[in-house]
């Protein structure tokens, strides 16, 4: 089977389909592809439930980037729909807007605030720690220690199964903090998903004369 091959891919996730388009399109390789799991695009696996919606079948996934020739590249395998991802958070029983933006904190704080209110009111919030060793750290030095406990760290601990003091101040602080109304989770200019989702931009990256794949034990059917 690897007598007629230049290049096998081990893992038909989003790394692997790249690598062997990329492969097969820019060098002309022939390439095989071998995934153990019944399917390809990895974690981003998605399919379609008996109702008619879409399922990420391995917990939600969305993508978001500022770089327009990655954006133009991934288009040659998808159209796209929007997909500007937008969360609430429960905290004592109330949704509020997250990442913490003006509307959460006057929701949070019960008065009405601007951009500079808001300023003030987290400035006498905040925990003076010059140099943040961990993200419970890095988020008390922020917007204080309310805020910290109740939109940061129970939800760590769910999701992290660690308390945020023993995460890289980065794991929290890149999620930003915002003094306008802006509901979205991240910046990104380009937020939007796949029209036939995520499996079927994969598949089509594989649909090259060149590129074949290998069916596992457990019956692959790509």
């Amino acid at each position: 089977m690897l007598d007629d091959v230049d290049l096998l891919v081990c893992g038909a996730g989003p790394v692997g389909c790249v690598i062997a388009e990329r492969a097969a399109n820019l060098l002309g390789w022939r390439v095989l592809v071998v995934e153990r799991r019944p399917h390809l695009a990895g974690n981003c696996h998605d399919s379609v439930h008996s109702s008619g919606v879409r399922i990420h079948n391995y917990g939600p996934h969305y993508f978001r980037t500022n770089d327009e020739k990655l954006l133009r590249y991934l288009s040659r395998f998808t159209d796209w729909v929007p997909g500007n991802y937008i969360v609430k958070s429960s905290v004592g029983g109330r949704l509020y807007p997250f990442p913490i933006n003006l509307t959460t904190l006057e929701q949070f704080f019960g008065k009405k605030l601007d951009a500079d209110s808001a300023e003030r009111l987290l400035r006498d919030k905040r925990v003076p720690i010059e140099n943040p060793r961990n993200s419970e750290e890095f988020v008390l030095s922020k917007v204080g220690r309310e805020l910290y406990e109740g939109f940061y760290l129970n939800y760590t601990l769910k999701q992290w199964r660690r308390h945020p003091r023993e995460l890289a101040p980065s794991v929290c602080g890149r999620v930003p903090i915002r003094l306008n109304r802006d509901e979205r989770y991240v910046d990104h200019r380009y937020q939007v998903m796949p029209k036939d989702g995520f499996t079927a931009l994969f598949s089509r990256m594989l649909r090259h004369r060149k590129n074949r794949a290998a069916k596992p034990s457990s019956g692959i059917t790509w």
